[in-house]
């Protein structure tokens, strides 16, 4: 037996709730790989997966926990064996699957990566989907070609944007961070942030389709109308790496900064990853991501915490990556 956190759904009223219960092996989903897990944390999916209308849960009882990390306990697969580190992330494990809320998970091989040297399993987790997803924006940018100038981050005191901050400025980019929260000043100038922009400078109605040349690329994890002012404040030829909807889905501009600056609009989807930009992904984790500002980013989290937590990541009041040690 072992603990896990289980939603459940009252069938008459709708409603969940959420409580860490012992529950055994057999009990878990088919797959190729049994973990035992170490390591989770707490993203926006989950708040929504805990939360009382239950989000995007489809089968209940459910285990939430959108990615993990751990040690292979057994594998009907030649690619892992007992003993091997391992890092899931996506591939809708702790929506349809269940996750890495609890002390073993078992899931398809494809959906795993080895943990790269130099990265442990707690820093894997202090970086999770949320820095998993900021690397991938970081790398698409550069695939396009950062222009001089500041690199704008929205959202920059969340998950995703505390990640890209950090990363970008060890890369030596200058880093101009958005947030709503002056009291979070200090914490994004301790993760290398040069500049500090009040989000409603940015969050504003667009006057115009097209502003000041500002920035040289932006990681965007917020969306709606955030992401449609900032589309006309970008350089000749940058990039936006779009990553999040916490804004909404609709993006409120016109063709014009595309047609007439040139400027990117590059989707970010860390779910289905291909293998290969995965661990690609992981590994310039390890290598490009300082573990000093990881670990100024990290609250320590259990079990038993996480219906709370997942109610507060809703209301926007998580400050960079919580960890989640299942076996606390």
């Amino acid at each position: 037996m072992f603990n896990a956190l289980i939603v459940e759904k009252d069938e008459e009223t709708g409603k969940t709730s959420a409580g860490v219960q012992q529950i055994s092996e057999d009990q878990l989903p088919a797959g190729d790989v049994t973990v035992a897990v170490e390591y989770s944390t707490v993203n926006y999916k989950d708040g929504l997966c805990i939360g009382p209308g239950g989000g995007l849960v489809r089968n209940y009882p459910h285990v939430p926990g959108i990615d993990f990390a751990g040690t292979v306990e057994a594998s009907e697969d030649d690619r892992y064996a007992p003993g091997d580190k391992v890092v899931l992330t996506g591939w809708r494990v702790g929506e349809v699957h269940w996750g890495g809320y609890a002390q073993k998970a078992r899931v398809k091989a494809d959906w795993l990566v080895p943990l790269p040297d130099g990265l442990s399993a707690r820093h894997a987790m202090a970086v999770g989907t949320a820095g998993f997803t900021s690397m991938l924006a970081v790398m698409a940018l550069e695939d396009n070609g950062i222009k001089d100038g500041p690199v704008l981050v929205t959202g920059a005191a969340g998950g995703v944007g505390s990640v890209a901050t950090a990363i970008l400025a060890n890369l030596g980019h200058q880093v101009a961070a958005v947030t709503g929260r002056p009291e979070t000043e200090e914490y994004l100038r301790s993760l290398g942030a040069t500049q500090i922009v009040a989000r409603e400078e940015i969050n504003e109605t667009v006057k115009r389709p097209l502003e000041g040349e500002s920035w040289g690329g932006c990681v965007d994890a917020v969306g709606g109308a955030m992401l449609g002012r900032v589309l006309g404040q970008m350089q000749y030829g940058a990039s936006v790496a779009a990553v999040g909807l916490a804004g909404g889905a609709a993006l409120p501009a016109t063709v014009i900064p595309f047609l007439l600056r040139g400027v990117n609009l590059l989707g970010i989807d860390s779910v289905m990853q291909p293998y290969d930009n995965r661990v690609r992904a992981w590994g310039r984790i390890a290598k490009d991501l300082p573990m000093d500002k990881l670990e100024a980013m990290i609250q320590s989290a259990t079990l038993s915490d996480l219906p709370g937590l997942g109610a507060d990541i809703l209301k926007g009041q998580v400050k960079g990556r919580v960890v989640v040690d299942v076996n606390a």
